[in-house]
C-alpha cells in the first residue's frame, strides 16, 4: 500500500512539473485523457447551458403523447468525430435542423470555460457540419514551430496559430499583404522570419528601408535591390515598374492563342510560362510605409505621389507579372496623403501586431471584421510577436512568430546568397557587401541565379 501511494505521488509531481515547464509534454501524456472524459462526461449538459441544442420535433411530441410517454429531451448537436492533436482536441460536430455555425462561433468562449479548456475556435467545414479545435494549453506562450514544414514556391511558414495549426504566408493566394503595429510590436521579427524563409526559394527579394537601411541591409546578401532612403526607393520603384512591363511582353509573346491547342495551355500569368521563360517572382518589402508618403515641400511632394502611384500600380498589376508586396508600418490610414487608401485596398493579407490606439487596428481591419479589431487591441504588450492575421474575407485567427534573432536570420541569407537572382533593371540597386575575411579554407561559390 505504501508503493502504491508513494507511486502516486511520484505521478503527480511529474504531471505538475511537466505542466509548469513542458506543458507539451504535459497534454500528450496526461491531458489529452482528462480533457477527452472531461468532454464526453459535460458534453449534453454544456450544450444545452450554451443554448446549442434544439426542442424535440413534432412528431416526436406527437408520439410521447400517443404513446403516454415523458416529453422528449432537447437534442445536442450529434458528435461525428473526437481526434486529439499534439496541441488539443477537435470535435467535429452534425448540426440538427435549425441549427447555425455562427451559434458556435459565439459560443466559444462559453464552451472555452465549461470543458475547461486554453481556447475554443469554430469554423464551418461543410454545410450542417462544424468542427471545434479546442487547445489544452496556451500555444503562444513558447512558440515551438514543426520541424517538417512545407517547401512549396512562395509560401513561407511565419508563425504559430492559436488553435495549434501552422500559419503561412502563402503569396500565391495573398498575393499583397499589409503588416501594422506599434514600436516594439514585433514587425520586425515577422519580417525577419519572413525574410528568413523566402531566402532558400528561388525568389527575388527587393527592399525599401527608409530607416537608413538598419533593418534590411545586414540582409542585404540575399536581396536582388535595396533602397535606404525615398529617393533612392523612387527610382526603385520606377525601374520595378519598368520590369513589369517587360515581363508583360514575354507573357504577351508565349500567350499561344491558337484554335490548335487546348485552353489549359493558354496563359495570363508567369505561372503558366515554360519553364526557361518563366521570371523569377519578387517580393517587395517596404519597412516603414509613412516614410515614403510624408513631405516637407513641393519637390518631396512630386516625389511622394510618384512613389505612391506606382506602388498602386505594382499592386493593381504586378500578381500576374510574379510582383508581390509586403507593406509594413506604424499606421496606414488617409492622413499620410492621396492615393494610400486606394493602395490598402489593395493588399488582401491584413496582420495586425499590438497597436496604441483603436483607430491604427481599423486602419487594418475597419472595412473587414470589427472582432479583429478588437482582438488587435487587447494584445499584451509582455507577448512581442503577437499578431492578428486575417484576409479581407473576414477570416482572422491570433497568431505569434518564433524568435528570429537578426544573427539566425542574416546567417540564413549569407548561406542562400547564392540563390541571388540577378534582374537587368534593378542591378544600379544591388546591395554592396562588405567585404569579409575568410579564416581557413574557401568555399567555391556557386554561380548567381539569373531573372530571365
Amino acid at each position: 500500500m505504501t508503493a502504491l501511494w508513494v507511486t502516486l505521488l511520484v505521478v503527480l509531481a511529474l504531471a505538475l512539473v511537466l505542466r509548469w515547464r513542458r506543458p507539451t509534454w504535459y497534454w500528450m501524456t496526461f491531458g489529452v485523457t482528462f480533457a477527452t472524459i472531461r468532454v464526453l462526461i459535460r458534453y449534453r449538459s454544456v450544450m444545452d447551458a450554451c443554448g446549442l441544442t434544439v426542442p424535440p420535433s413534432r412528431w416526436r411530441l406527437t408520439l410521447a403523447r400517443v404513446t403516454n410517454r415523458p416529453v422528449p429531451e432537447a437534442r445536442s448537436p450529434r458528435i461525428l468525430r473526437l481526434r486529439p492533436t499534439a496541441t488539443g482536441l477537435v470535435l467535429r460536430l452534425k448540426l440538427r435542423p435549425g441549427q447555425d455555425a455562427f451559434d458556435f462561433s459565439a459560443s466559444s468562449d462559453r464552451l472555452r470555460h465549461s470543458f475547461a479548456l486554453h481556447n475554443v475556435v469554430s469554423r464551418e467545414i461543410r454545410s450542417g457540419v462544424v468542427e471545434l479545435r479546442m487547445t489544452g494549453y496556451d500555444v503562444l506562450k513558447r512558440v515551438r514551430m514543426p520541424v517538417a514544414l512545407s517547401t512549396e514556391v512562395l509560401r513561407v511558414p511565419v508563425a504559430l496559430r492559436e488553435d495549434g495549426e501552422v500559419h503561412h504566408r502563402d503569396y500565391r493566394q495573398v498575393p499583397h499583404a499589409l503588416n501594422v503595429g506599434a514600436t516594439k510590436s514585433g514587425k520586425s521579427v515577422y519580417q525577419r522570419t519572413l525574410v528568413a524563409g523566402l531566402a532558400s526559394q528561388n525568389v527575388a527579394l527587393v527592399g525599401i528601408d527608409c530607416k537608413n537601411g538598419v533593418e534590411l541591409s545586414p540582409l542585404a546578401a540575399r536581396f536582388t535591390a535595396l533602397a535606404d532612403n525615398p529617393a533612392h526607393a523612387a527610382d526603385l520603384l520606377a525601374a520595378l515598374v519598368q520590369y513589369m512591363g517587360r515581363v508583360y511582353q514575354v507573357i504577351r509573346a508565349e500567350q499561344r492563342i491558337s484554335v490548335a491547342l487546348p485552353d489549359a495551355e493558354i496563359t495570363a500569368d508567369i505561372w503558366d510560362l515554360p519553364a526557361h521563360l518563366r521570371p523569377v517572382p519578387v517580393v517587395l518589402l517596404v519597412d516603414e510605409v509613412a516614410e515614403l508618403a510624408l513631405a516637407a515641400n513641393k519637390a518631396e511632394e512630386a516625389r511622394r505621389d510618384q512613389i505612391v502611384t506606382d506602388l498602386v500600380r505594382l499592386a493593381q498589376l504586378g500578381r500576374a507579372a510574379g510582383i508581390h508586396l509586403e507593406v509594413c508600418g506604424q499606421r496606414f490610414g488617409s492622413e499620410l496623403g492621396k492615393g494610400i487608401t486606394m493602395l490598402r485596398a489593395q493588399l488582401t493579407g491584413r496582420t495586425a501586431h499590438r497597436v496604441n490606439d483603436e483607430t491604427s487596428a481599423n486602419m487594418a481591419f475597419g472595412d473587414i471584421s470589427p472582432d479583429a479589431v478588437l482582438a488587435a487591441v487587447q494584445i499584451d504588450k509582455d507577448r512581442p510577436g503577437t499578431a492578428v492575421a486575417g484576409d479581407s474575407s473576414g477570416g482572422w485567427s491570433r497568431i505569434r512568430a518564433p524568435h528570429t534573432t537578426l544573427r539566425q536570420a542574416v546567417d540564413i541569407c549569407n548561406g542562400y546568397a547564392y540563390r541571388t537572382p540577378s534582374i537587368p533593371e534593378l542591378d544600379p540597386f544591388r546591395p554592396v557587401l562588405p567585404a569579409r575575411v575568410h579564416v581557413g579554407k574557401v568555399q567555391p561559390r556557386a554561380a548567381t541565379a539569373t531573372a530571365f
